[in-house]
């Protein structure tokens, strides 16, 4: 397979574009779906694999273009690995992470009125996939394990970085910057697997 020089990144979350971008080889030239204006397809997976598979054959099929696309989210552990694939649709329609992070200790209080004294073990986890048209190049999936913060700290990142504290730091991923989150987190994981396809 010759070296990929066009790619799109199948996200219209600007987030995880930045993030993605950061990580791609500056060889590469790179679109993302808001240039195309193209929504999002129904992600109707049982697993991230599934979801981020989804998102790259449709972006691809619609763009002709090989597409890379994401799929991830936060499992808590005695949420039966809640919110898991429904990470993005806790946050609603408008994406709105505080109201997923406030349902996430909802939840929590809910299953453990004393959650807030122990370790809640957590992990984010990420999905990509390669296709270009009807056709998967690869998906490998990265991930990292942490645990839940007894309340939000944090104004980097995104999502449910506010609440996770990776083990081995004391902070969460929202007040670690952002440079120094790229080069740990589960995203990064999965770059290194998916490389060699680029």
């Amino acid at each position: 397979m010759k070296k990929i020089s066009n790619l799109l990144i199948g996200t219209n979350n600007k987030g995880k574009l930045k993030e993605i971008k950061a990580l791609l080889p500056k060889r590469i030239k790179i679109y993302s779906t808001l240039d195309f204006k193209i929504k999002s397809p129904l992600e109707n997976g049982k697993s991230f694999d599934d979801n981020s598979i989804i998102k790259s054959k449709y972006f691809s099929k619609k763009t002709n273009l090989p597409c890379l696309a994401d799929d991830s989210g936060l499992e808590i552990d005695i949420l039966d690995k809640a919110p898991g694939i429904f990470s993005a649709r806790w946050a609603g329609k408008n994406s709105d992470f505080k109201k997923a992070i406030n349902k996430v200790y909802r939840k929590l209080n809910k299953k453990d009125k004393n959650w807030k004294r122990k370790k809640i073990k957590a992990r984010f986890i990420c999905s990509l996939s390669i296709c270009y048209l009807e056709k998967k190049i690869a998906c490998v999936r990265g991930k990292i394990e942490g645990m839940i913060a007894t309340e939000p700290r944090g104004k980097n990142g995104f999502g449910y970085d506010p609440i996770f504290i990776p083990n081995g730091k004391r902070l969460t991923f929202g007040e670690i910057p952002a440079s120094k989150k790229y080069k740990i987190d589960h995203r990064f994981n999965a770059f290194k697997k998916i490389k060699k396809f680029l």
